[in-house]
């Protein structure tokens, strides 16, 4: 009998190949950290977890667009959230600086939304 000899490959434990997913994505290595962990790497990154009820539709846009920028649904919805949450306290800061120069501050789109509604 011959052996067929083959050629290993080494890959590279860097940075770079486990951000590109080259190593670490196989699914056949994941598995759930024991809870008290999960508990600590949420404190560790000032997470908290909570429960909300959204619209499939919403849901399914989010998965969307989570797949053309390559994020999860979720993570996605946390940078949204904190977008919304910084343009409204930036939004806030403007009215209060306007308010103080003597400047009729602009009408908030919140507001104007929830009138019309």
């Amino acid at each position: 009998m011959i052996a067929k000899k083959m050629k290993k490959v080494k890959i590279q434990n860097t940075a770079d190949s486990w951000e590109s997913g080259e190593v670490g994505r196989d699914i056949k290595y994941a598995k759930a950290v024991d809870k008290k962990i999960g508990i600590q790497i949420d404190d560790a990154l000032g997470l908290q977890m909570i429960s909300i009820r959204l619209e499939k539709d919403l849901i399914e846009s989010y998965k969307l667009l989570g797949t053309k920028y390559d994020m999860g649904y979720q993570p996605l919805m946390r940078e949204a959230l904190k977008r919304f949450v910084e343009g409204e306290f930036k939004l806030i800061a403007s009215a209060a600086l306007e308010r103080q120069k003597g400047v009729k501050p602009r009408v908030n789109p919140i507001r104007k939304m929830r009138k019309a509604a």
